[in-house]
């Protein structure tokens, strides 16, 4: 028998505590042991829940009892949960997470602290995706060329409306809050840092580069508008929130941000709240993994799958899937030697002269131009769409800040990056 503890039981620990009764035979079938939850920590003992387990608001019950084999950890946050986590491992407890936050942040350090100790965290990437196991173990004899990955369900929901039904920002903003999709202060999902996290946790598998938030480029979707969307469909676009990982020479891109993608791509077709990640292997070519990223059921499927993995193995595989590393260790690209495609919108002077003038612009910061389309607006205004061909990121900032200062080009530009 195998007791394990969780401490959070919000409501991917009741799913984890429900599946773990209500599926006892088959996961004892496949685990080789039956597995019990025992105890289960939460900050407020006044809220009902619907589990059969003992409950406190004491961790060190789960952490000091010598019976728990295996700490399930669904709090959230960063240091506590990083204290917490610690305490288990250093008192010999095999760990399963589904915290990305605090993994964005310690990973590494954890990696060490577990030692042989199992440590587990395939929920805290896309949900009820296995995408951890198969970038760790599946596709192992690989060197990753390149990862794309829709990791926020709420973004994707809210871009999927925005092309589908040409709903504004803000009004599929509000729906998303009501259907609970997005929080009352969404800016951790709309902001790209959710995706961000996850990102680099897919970064450190498949390249073992040790990154954190700070380090890599993350833009949200705040700033897409309905002209946007029309330029999209337009060209036979979508737009999606990508988090993108891609080794280029010794370097590795590690950026989030919005995409235009082309419809005909299998990542551009996932569509609402589900989650998809391309993986691009030198040997197996793109395998594509599809699900739901969130919710209780699927999250505590991923964390399930987990212990029964521990009970099979016993002993931990590498935590981030390096026994060791070989040959020149990769660093990151300067977010501002990424090479791409991109959109731009600028509101400009409807006058003669003014696409002289943008064009001048580009073409003395070494950008080539090239699809154009201009739609005019009232009091002698129009909006300028155009996409460039391959450039470098520091070139096109430049030109970005030389156009918000000219005289032709009225408001900030909008700027979104073309992956093909």
């Amino acid at each position: 028998m195998l007791k394990v503890g969780i401490i959070g039981i919000g409501t991917v620990g009741t799913s984890v505590a429900n599946i773990l009764r209500d599926n006892k035979n088959i996961i004892t079938a496949r685990a080789g042991v039956e597995i019990v939850p025992t105890i289960g920590v939460v900050s407020n003992l006044n809220k009902k829940r619907d589990v059969e387990i003992e409950i406190t608001d004491d961790v060190s019950k789960v952490l000091e009892d010598e019976s728990i084999d295996i700490v399930i950890e669904l709090m959230g946050g960063i240091e506590k949960p990083y204290e917490i986590v610690k305490r288990a491992l250093e008192n010999g407890k095999s760990v399963v997470t589904a915290n990305k936050a605090l993994l964005a942040y310690h990973r590494y350090e954890l990696q060490e602290l577990a030692g042989d100790t199992p440590f587990e965290f395939e929920a805290a990437v896309a949900g009820g995706i296995p995408i951890i196991n198969a970038l760790r173990d599946g596709l192992s004899a690989n060197n990753i060329k390149s990862i794309q990955g829709i990791m926020n369900g709420t973004c994707n929901f809210m871009l999927t409306k925005m092309i589908n039904e040409g709903v504004n920002y803000d009004e599929i903003l509000k729906q998303a809050q009501e259907l609970g999709y997005a929080e009352a202060d969404p800016t951790f999902d709309v902001g790209g840092f959710d995706t961000a996290h996850k990102l680099l946790i897919l970064g450190s598998i498949a390249y073992g580069i040790d990154i954190k938030p700070e380090d890599i480029l993350i833009e949200g979707i705040q700033n897409i508008d309905k002209t946007d969307i029309e330029f999209a469909k337009e060209f036979e676009y979508n737009i999606k929130l990508l988090g993108i990982a891609k080794k280029v020479g010794n370097q590795i891109e590690l950026r989030v941000h919005p995409v235009l993608i082309p419809q005909d791509k299998m990542i551009a077709k996932v569509d609402g709240v589900m989650n998809g990640i391309s993986v691009v292997g030198d040997k197996v070519g793109e395998t594509m993994y599809y699900g739901a990223g969130a919710g209780g059921d699927a999250t505590a499927s991923a964390v399930i799958a987990n212990i029964i993995d521990i009970a099979r193995r016993g002993k931990g595989s590498p935590m981030l899937g390096f026994e060791k590393q070989i040959g020149e260790k990769p660093t990151l690209m300067p977010k501002d030697e990424i090479r791409t495609k991109y959109y731009l919108r600028l509101e400009v002077a409807d006058k003669t002269g003014t696409l002289a003038k943008v064009a001048k612009i580009f073409g003395d910061n070494d950008i080539s131009i090239e699809n154009m389309m201009q739609k005019s607006k009232k009091d002698e205004k129009a909006n300028l769409l155009l996409t460039t061909h391959t450039c470098v990121e520091k070139d096109i900032l430049k030109a970005i800040e030389e156009l918000k200062h000219s005289q032709v080009v009225l408001k900030k530009p909008a700027m979104i990056r073309i992956e093909d």
